[in-house]
């Protein structure tokens, strides 16, 4: 695909630590409202009240009606708890971090889901061996850095990927994980790098597209895109 996205790396990382910032100012558990909900959020999960593309990626996603759907990096568990309430007939939502799985479950409880959604703490798809689902998301972290960057909690690991490592294990290993005919998406912004990302897909035999985009001002300019990775012909 072009990469003609609009970026901004000068400005990525001081995003970020203004964001980690805000983040450490949660020190006990609180509510927000967002999508016309109440949602729980406990310290130390990546709070969807800070940038514009939790709200617009739970939109935005396709669900696979009365099939099953997989989160990676299910944070509060807003996009999980709103895959199922939109019909999904199952949920598995993923974290590498205890607490937002927690979270995750105390959403889906909230919202009366809690018999259709699985919490489960995972590096990617470690602990799913030999599952498969009918779509795969993932709202990435797509903020570069390099290799030896050093990420020392679960919040900075939201934000930042050393070397697009996890990207690369997402798209490697997600073919295994999908049912025929499932779908590979991935949340991601100017922010990150899309030159990066299709080269990965391009040499792990997959094409990115774009299924939604739209151009928010938190404060900068950034446009969050919905992508979806699929056989390069």
């Amino acid at each position: 695909m072009s990469a003609t996205v609009f970026r901004v790396p000068d400005t990525a990382i001081q995003f970020a630590r203004v964001l980690l910032t805000k983040h450490h100012q949660i020190d006990e558990p609180a509510t927000f409202s967002m999508l016309d909900r109440e949602w729980d959020l406990l310290p130390g999960v990546f709070a969807p009240i800070f940038t514009g593309a939790s709200s617009l990626f739970a939109q935005w996603v396709p669900y696979p009606i009365g099939g099953s759907f997989l989160e990676v990096g299910s944070g509060t568990g807003l996009i999980a708890v709103t895959a199922a309430l939109a019909g999904c007939a199952s949920v598995t939502a993923i974290d590498i971090s205890a607490e937002a799985v927690r979270n995750t479950a105390r959403n889906a409880h909230r919202h009366g889901v809690a018999d259709r959604v699985r919490t489960l703490v995972s590096d990617v798809f470690d602990a799913l061996p030999g599952e498969r689902f009918d779509m795969i998301f993932w709202n990435s972290n797509f903020i570069e850095v390099p290799a030896d960057f050093a990420c020392t909690t679960p919040l900075e690991r939201s934000v930042f990927d050393p070397d697009y490592a996890t990207h690369r294990r997402y798209l490697a290993q997600a073919g295994d994980h999908l049912r025929p005919g499932g779908r590979l998406l991935l949340g991601f912004s100017s922010m990150g790098s899309l030159d990066r990302l299709a080269g990965l897909a391009s040499e792990l035999g997959l094409r990115v597209g774009v299924l939604t985009r739209q151009v928010k001002f938190v404060p900068d300019r950034v446009e969050y895109l919905v992508l979806e990775l699929v056989a390069a012909e």
